[in-house]
């Protein structure tokens, strides 16, 4: 699991683009779904929940086409990994 976020300039647009061609690029390098939050205290940040391993995330991020497919979905930033510091049972 991953656990990324981003700013963006639109959120249909993002989304839009999220759920089409990233979706796409995604599955390419592995990944098996995502869930988006949007943040409650600021607007143009999403959280993504990914099921997806780490060395998938690093492949997706590093493909060339993946810039590209950032600019059209209108990314303000890079999206980032949230580093894990622990898990625990319930």
């Amino acid at each position: 699991m991953i656990l990324a976020t981003t700013k963006f300039e639109d959120l249909d647009r993002f989304l839009k683009v999220f759920s089409t061609k990233g979706a796409a690029k995604r599955r390419e390098h592995g990944s098996k779904g995502a869930t988006v939050f949007r943040d409650p205290i600021d607007e143009d940040r999403v959280w993504v929940v990914f099921d997806w391993d780490a060395e998938g995330w690093q492949d997706f991020v590093s493909d060339p086409d993946v810039p590209g497919i950032f600019q059209e979905a209108g990314h303000v930033v890079k999206p980032q990994p949230a580093p894990l510091v622990g898990q625990y049972d319930a």
